[in-house]
């Protein structure tokens, strides 16, 4: 009824909602993926959604972390700093699938963290879930959930 309503107040005054962009998976993961190779803090907000809604479930620690202050702090635990430096470990995607709904989209992956010439059970890995929001223009990370492989 809500989208009924909000509908017929869009037709009656004329004004127009524009559709997401297409979303495009690899291009969005490669930018966080980039992330994890500056390990660049600065960078953080322009990936993820900045306000009290965005959400992590980490493979590394417990429980939900909540909000963009949180966010930040969780990527400072790993080793984040403000104009980033070199990790000592790669971060990479294998597997990407994106599939879009309007302005929200949903990005399954297995991850990979390590030496990438190293066998592949000698390297942290998991599945990966990303929900990305198309928010003033941008597709901007609301959620992402992480898993071990054992």
């Amino acid at each position: 009824m809500r989208n009924l309503i909000f509908a017929t107040i869009l037709i009656a005054t004329g004004a127009c909602v524009a559709p997401a962009p297409t979303f495009d998976a690899q291009a969005e993961t490669a930018h966080w993926v980039e992330l994890w190779r500056t390990y660049d803090l600065d960078r953080v907000g322009d990936l993820f959604v900045t306000d009290s809604t965005v959400s992590y479930l980490s493979s590394e620690r417990e429980g939900l972390v909540l909000g963009f202050d949180s966010i930040i702090a969780h990527h400072e635990g790993f080793g984040f700093v403000a104009g980033g430096s070199l990790p000592e470990q790669e971060l990479w995607l294998e597997d990407v699938h994106g599939q879009q709904r309007d302005d929200v989209a949903t990005v399954t992956a297995a991850w990979f963290f390590g030496d990438r010439t190293a066998p592949r059970d000698s390297v942290q890995r998991g599945p990966v879930t990303f929900v990305y929001a198309h928010i003033d223009g941008n597709w901007l990370i609301a959620h992402v959930q992480f898993a071990n492989y054992e």
